[in-house]
């Protein structure tokens, strides 16, 4: 349900707090690896400036196997088109770490310590990178973690995360982003 992706949660919070706050607009898809995203943002040409822009890429990277060396290639691109579209401020980037979906029912029958590796091996190399570029880096991978014991922290496919794990994002991301609405009121 769209109402509870956590760029809509994030808006609505924004709102009663008082931030103008148009709808967000959501580029990527559920499923997409940087490739695929990057293709998109090719074929529709978004010339717009944002006040916010936020990038969370990577777990189907590692899903389908991509090298860590072509996650940060095309990692490294993506953060610099965010950052042009945040009209050059890097401060208005937020990238988050990618949800460690090796703790679902979903990989059950698979190797999790691995798949918590490589997906802590592709959270460094985003979060040096995020750093590095003067963005904003929120690790909500903790969080997916946490659906290991709480299963209400998942959606009804038992992989995606629910409404309820996404108001834990928002819950992190307010305090981080809020200031750079505060001449926005």
């Amino acid at each position: 349900m769209e109402s509870e992706c956590w760029p809509v949660q994030l808006a609505d919070t924004l709102k009663k707090r008082g931030y103008v706050m148009d709808a967000p607009q959501i580029i990527a898809k559920t499923g997409w690896t940087t490739t695929e995203l990057i293709a998109e943002l090719k074929s529709i040409n978004l010339t717009e400036s944002f006040a916010i822009v936020s990038l969370l890429i990577g777990v189907n990277n590692q899903y389908r196997g991509a090298s860590i060396n072509n996650y940060r290639a095309e990692f490294e691109y993506l953060l610099q088109r965010a950052i042009i579209f945040a009209e050059n401020q890097p401060t208005r980037v937020i990238v988050f770490s990618i949800p460690d979906w090796g703790v679902t029912p979903y990989a059950e029958n698979r190797d999790r310590l691995k798949i918590r590796s490589e997906i802590e091996a592709f959270n460094v190399c985003n979060r040096k990178s995020t750093l590095d570029a003067g963005a904003k880096y929120i690790d909500i991978t903790d969080i997916s973690q946490e659906a290991a014991t709480d299963p209400s922290l998942l959606a009804a496919d038992k992989l995606h995360p629910s409404g309820k794990m996404y108001r834990r994002w928002v819950k992190r991301i307010v305090p981080i982003i809020e200031p750079i609405f505060i001449d926005k009121r």
